[in-house]
């Protein structure tokens, strides 16, 4: 019987994967324009955004999506309110940066991808147009100032060394349970992710969907290389998500709000 109860065990787990999900604020940006993030919004609105990494925990493994930043230039420059690095954050949920086994680069921009080296045993998923179209074979930065020098040569040091995993196309389970999606045109080849939980799926958009305004008005991200993609992606979101309070934003800090909360961790699921 128990050898019978391992082999229907074993059988079902891949199958059957399932994960927790939690958003964990590592700063906060005040007054940002909502004309930035919303496309029509009206130019005098301003709102605190949060910034956020995502932790994915189950199968063994902890997996973020995105990894946020912490070069100190990014701090000076945009002297974000609360800041720790992601790193820190995250420890807020329970996790040790070289705990982490795997981040989903949802797209290439500094806010997102800047901490990737934070997370030292990490292997990274990112969609290999994504990858061709702004980081150089030597680790130059193409495309700028879309990619910045930091992101694109941590990208090219990590595939030199074998810890970079690169998507091609849309709709790949990357890690059982956890499937990419390509996304709306945010960048040349952005992407996100839905993941399986005990409660059913949860889509991490990240810039895909700012706030959960676009998603409500049916409007489009304000930064997006292709207006109609982007609405496509954000109506996709809709028929992945087990319920559309299932599809998780980018920088909106009404997550906090929404889910139930401790410090800087939201539980999604």
């Amino acid at each position: 019987m128990r050898q019978l109860l391992i082999a229907l065990l074993a059988f079902v787990s891949p199958l059957e994967a399932q994960w927790s999900v939690s958003a964990v604020r590592y700063a906060t940006i005040k007054n940002f324009p909502v004309a930035a993030l919303v496309a029509g919004a009206d130019t005098t609105r301003r709102l605190d955004i949060a910034m956020m990494v995502w932790v994915l925990r189950g199968s063994g493994r902890t997996v973020l999506v995105d990894a946020g930043f912490h070069h100190e230039k990014f701090v000076t420059q945009w002297k974000p309110a609360d800041f720790v690095t992601p790193g820190e954050a995250v420890a807020e949920a329970g996790v040790k940066p070289e705990s982490v086994t795997d981040i989903i680069i949802s797209h290439v921009h500094w806010d997102h991808a800047d901490g990737i080296d934070l997370f030292p045993n990490a292997r990274v998923w990112i969609q290999k147009a994504e990858y061709e179209h702004y980081v150089g074979p030597n680790g130059e930065p193409l495309d700028a100032p879309a990619v910045t020098p930091e992101v694109a040569g941590v990208l090219a040091a990590m595939m030199r060394a074998g810890k970079v995993s690169l998507v091609d196309g849309d709709d790949r389970e990357i890690i059982p349970g956890i499937r990419v999606y390509i996304g709306g045109k945010h960048t040349w080849e952005s992407q996100y992710a839905g993941v399986k939980t005990k409660s059913g799926t949860v889509v991490i958009a990240s810039d895909n969907m700012y706030l959960y305004e676009n998603l409500e008005k049916r409007a489009p991200i304000a930064q997006t290389l292709d207006i109609v993609s982007n609405l496509k992606a954000q109506d996709r979101m809709k028929t992945i998500a087990s319920k559309p309070e299932l599809i998780v934003p980018g920088h909106d800090a009404l997550v906090f709000v929404k889910f139930p909360s401790k410090g800087r961790v939201a539980t999604i699921r």
